[in-house]
């Protein structure tokens, strides 16, 4: 009875994550729909700082210093990818400004200016800094001021249009109710900004969260990085939550692994999907071949092992697959992984230290990992392990839903549609 009401609790968070979502849009509270000794500020009154608009960066001038990446990556439909937001970030530092990219995925450009600050901040005295963070659609300008130890942020959104120019879609001003530097080398601050139309549906202001990460990081860590680990990530899979080995997989949920494993392979989404009507759980049999050569590609395991962790159905030869359904939501606010640190080991495998970077909940390192991968080509590896290097008991995967039981199934689906191979 616990873990269905879980279940449902899940799905209600699920729902209203997205209003909250959708409301702070609305309000101007959010532009998105997913980084020097200690420091840190809590909780400081509500003196916001007025905008002195003589030292604001002339967001006219970062438009036309970036146009033609722009109008480049417009004709080539290339807009958001790594290499054009990379060239945006270098092009801004190249000009003096302090900037990174949406996803942390770049280093950080003029990163000193966000390293100075942060001693200001520590030693209490007074200085600015703005920081332009590149996203696909447009840029955020962070413009920060900090006094006595306290800090103002202004934070504004601005978007391309159809021809090009920068135009602004929201402003908002608030003081930092949390800062810190990070030993991870992470800049963190959060603030709420107060709207009149949120106040009045969810009864407070709403928190705006920031993650940027100043402290360089390796370039092969981002490589790996961006080749093993993020294309499967935390989403619905316990492929990096879990401990477990060649030897011995655990509780790896296979299933979950063939919805991330099937669009790595083929560049499609997996078609077989669950009923239109909720309260069907559809029913598929996967074909063997199909199923095992999924899975097959990342993992050194013999069929006889995989079959003995899924229901095989050897009269059709094929897997009995179910996706997942909406009592088997997740929450979409999650972490995501950054690798700190590699080995490349004498037997060809690659170990790698990843930390679950959670920029909604403030931590740089939610939890870690230490995966090992194998690489057999330039375009072919295996997963070979995987070892949480915290205690269990010192992080919590809240927001992560296993697969329903058969016995779940039974009472949330009393009935069946069985969609064929």
């Amino acid at each position: 009875m616990l873990e269905k009401t879980n279940r449902f609790w899940k799905a209600g968070s699920f729902l209203f994550a997205m209003i909250i979502l959708i409301l702070s849009i609305m309000t101007g509270c959010s532009d998105e729909t997913p980084e020097v000794s200690d420091i840190e500020i809590t909780q400081q009154d509500r003196e916001v700082y007025s905008s002195d608009e003589n030292t604001s960066v002339d967001v006219q001038h970062i438009e036309k210093l970036l146009s033609d990446i722009y109008d480049e990556a417009v004709d080539t439909n290339t807009l958001g990818s790594l290499d054009i937001m990379r060239r945006m970030v270098a092009r801004l530092g190249e000009n003096g400004y302090a900037a990174v990219d949406s996803g942390n995925q770049i280093d950080m450009v003029q990163a000193e200016q966000a390293f100075d600050f942060c001693k200001a901040v520590d030693g209490k005295e007074i200085d600015e800094l703005t920081i332009i963070v590149v996203m696909e659609m447009g840029i955020r300008k962070f413009d920060l001021k900090t006094e006595g130890g306290r800090v103002n942020i202004v934070r504004e959104y601005y978007q391309y249009d159809q021809s090009g120019s920068l135009q602004n879609r929201s402003t908002v001003s608030y003081p930092a109710d949390f800062w810190q530097y990070t030993e991870e080398g992470y800049l963190i601050f959060e603030g709420s900004c107060l709207s009149d139309e949120s106040y009045i549906l969810t009864l407070s202001d709403t928190p705006e969260h920031t993650m940027l990460r100043i402290l360089p990081l390796d370039e092969k860590c981002r490589e790996y990085n961006r080749k093993y680990i993020l294309p499967v990530g935390y989403k619905q899979n316990n492929l990096f939550l879990c401990n477990w080995s060649e030897d011995d997989f655990g509780d790896l949920d296979f299933y979950d692994l063939f919805d991330r494993f099937y669009p790595m392979i083929y560049s499609q989404p997996v078609p077989y999907m669950p009923d239109e009507n909720l309260g069907v759980g559809a029913v598929y049999q996967v074909p063997e071949e199909l199923f095992e050569d999924v899975i097959g590609a990342y993992f050194n395991m013999g069929r006889e092992t995989l079959r003995s962790k899924t229901t095989y159905l050897s009269e059709l030869a094929a897997y009995e697959y179910r996706p997942r359904g909406f009592y088997e939501a997740e929450y979409p606010d999650i972490a995501y992984p950054e690798v700190v640190s590699y080995t490349e080991n004498e037997d060809g495998t690659v170990t790698l230290h990843i930390n679950a970077v959670y920029p909604n909940g403030n931590m740089s390192k939610e939890f870690s990992h230490i995966t090992v991968i194998r690489p057999l080509s330039e375009d072919s590896f295996q997963y070979v392990s995987n070892e949480i290097t915290l205690s269990e008991g010192d992080h919590d995967i809240w927001w992560h839903s296993n697969r329903l039981t058969e016995e779940e199934r039974v009472n949330l689906y009393p009935k069946e549609g069985y969609g064929g191979t």
